[in-house]
């Protein structure tokens, strides 16, 4: 098994290859919003320095959001056309999932809320606790509230980008964790074991904001 991992759905690029147990590679590019650039030189390097092709890859996994408006939809972008193009399944993965295990993997925290920026003053947000495979498994539902309820709803330590913006205990290494492809990775093989895809068709975005195509101005972003 080979699975591909991509994360654009923050400012930052990322991607990671792996097998059934190894890592083959990760690279990050922390250039800010240079995805559009980055992501497919990337994948190339990828599959060059595992020495594998695209017709060695089982799947390919993604970061489906929710997150930056621009990044969700380039990561869906790539991953369809890659998947079409090459005819193999695509496993969307929750960005909040993927910071939750990201503070499992560099921190060992077995139960997090993941709490993302959202801007316009709410942020997107979620439980989770880990099970016996290591694995961080949504407790509820995702959420996109004000600061208000999502101090209420927020049931763990927060983590993440939005975790200073609800909570005034958390720690600057909690706030600065983020997800990455290598996240990704982890949790698209524990569910490509399980076959648990979709077809390229089905691989979609979320953003949970159902205006997400509000205007800079109107979203409190500076022009």
């Amino acid at each position: 098994m080979n699975v591909l991992a991509l994360e654009t759905a923050n400012d930052h690029c990322s991607v990671c290859l792996i097998d059934e147990s190894n890592e083959l590679f990760f690279q990050l590019d922390t250039q800010a919003k240079a995805q559009t650039r980055t992501i497919l030189p990337m994948i190339e390097r990828a599959l060059q320095q595992a020495q594998l092709s695209y017709s060695d890859l089982t799947t390919i996994a993604f970061s489906r959001g929710p997150g930056s408006f621009s990044g969700v939809r380039i990561n869906a972008a790539v991953t369809q056309a890659l998947a079409w193009a090459n005819d193999f399944p695509v496993i969307p993965v929750s960005t909040l999932q993927a910071l939750a295990q990201a503070a499992y993997r560099e921190l060992q925290l077995s139960q997090v809320t993941a709490v993302l920026d959202a801007r316009m003053q709410e942020v997107y947000l979620a439980n989770f606790s880990c099970d016996a495979d290591g694995i961080m498994q949504l407790q509820g539902e995702e959420q996109l509230l004000n600061y208000e309820l999502a101090q209420s709803y927020a049931q763990f330590a927060c983590v993440g980008s939005g975790a200073k913006l609800i909570s005034s205990s958390v720690s600057e290494q909690t706030s600065t964790i983020s997800p990455s492809a290598r996240d990704i990775a982890i949790l698209a093989r524990h569910y490509a074991k399980q076959k648990r895809w979709v077809s390229a068709e089905q691989a979609l975005p979320v953003y949970l904001r159902d205006n997400a195509w509000k205007k800079i101005a109107e979203q409190g972003k500076p022009n």
